[in-house]
């Protein structure tokens, strides 16, 4: 991580939603511990950029995904409730959250913004649509989530002022309270949540903070992060039905190699690519 890097976002909040944030709070590796990992006896300033660019491009290709491992981003995390327990989901990270039980809980809650009052989607059974509310009933409804919010948290300070165990007065608050944690997690299985939570599928509030951490992850790993976003964020795969449909449909183009990198393959690529193709062929 360079210092101009480090002045940017290490230890530095990034807001997200209405009071949320995530924050750097160290990171173990860059692009070159990928390749090192991935050469074992790798020296520094051994290999050129370029050579281990193509390395990295190579081991996301093909799904060796153990020398990614071997970068770990640690992040200090604000967020709703009900948002971290859609992250939890993600069992392939260390996490730490603000205890309730010891700690008094924050009079802290997300409100969404008007344009994200929706409609449910007669599609996607657990997401919204991209059909608002009218005005007057989502200012009405962000309103009642206000108020309600207000009386279950006075209702909480009223608990703890009986000397009620925090463990028992917590248990009334909403979804929409803020949380905090310390989660941290290896690049592989960190790519892999990125994957899943920057999808247009993902819910809006998640999808927010997805891409503020990819905003890190393409400063500190440009490398690997470039080749993700070519082979999986932007990459799909095929059924063998939908392999056969393409084999009809592009039985006569010409896949030579100086066509393909027209398209912007490597020498490497476009001979694996052909290679693609005639299995595909068979």
């Amino acid at each position: 991580m360079t210092d101009e890097i480090k002045e940017k976002y290490l230890g530095k909040p990034i807001n997200c939603l209405d009071k949320g944030f995530v924050r750097l709070v160290d990171i173990m590796g860059d692009d070159s511990a990928i390749v090192q990992a991935a050469r074992v006896s790798y020296g520094a300033g051994t290999k050129s950029v370029n050579e281990d660019e193509g390395l990295i491009r190579y081991l996301i290709r093909h799904r060796h995904t153990s020398p990614f491992e071997m970068v770990e981003y640690k992040f200090h995390i604000k967020l709703p409730i009900f948002i971290a327990r859609q992250w939890i989901r993600h069992r392939t990270a260390n996490v730490n959250e603000y205890s309730g039980r010891y700690s008094e809980m924050k009079d802290e809650f997300y409100i969404p913004d008007i344009d994200q009052i929706r409609t449910q989607s007669s599609l996607n059974k657990q997401g919204r649509s991209e059909e608002r509310l009218n005005s007057e009933s989502a200012a009405t409804i962000a309103s009642m989530l206000n108020v309600s919010q207000r009386h279950l948290y006075e209702e909480y300070l009223y608990y703890l002022e009986q000397n009620t165990a925090r463990e028992i007065a917590r248990i009334n608050l909403p979804l929409s309270t803020y949380t905090e944690w310390y989660w941290k997690i290896d690049l592989h299985n960190l790519f892999h949540f990125l994957e899943l939570r920057l999808d247009s599928h993902a819910q809006y509030e998640i999808r927010i903070y997805a891409d503020k951490i990819a905003e890190i992850v393409k400063a500190c790993n440009p490398l690997a992060w470039q080749a993700y976003e070519d082979y999986v964020l932007n990459g799909i795969t095929f059924s063998r039905q939908e392999l056969n449909l393409l084999k009809d449909v592009t039985k006569d183009f010409a896949f030579e190699p100086e066509v393909l990198k027209t398209y912007g393959l490597s020498g490497l690529e476009a001979r694996e690519f052909k290679i693609k193709l005639e299995k595909m062929y068979e």
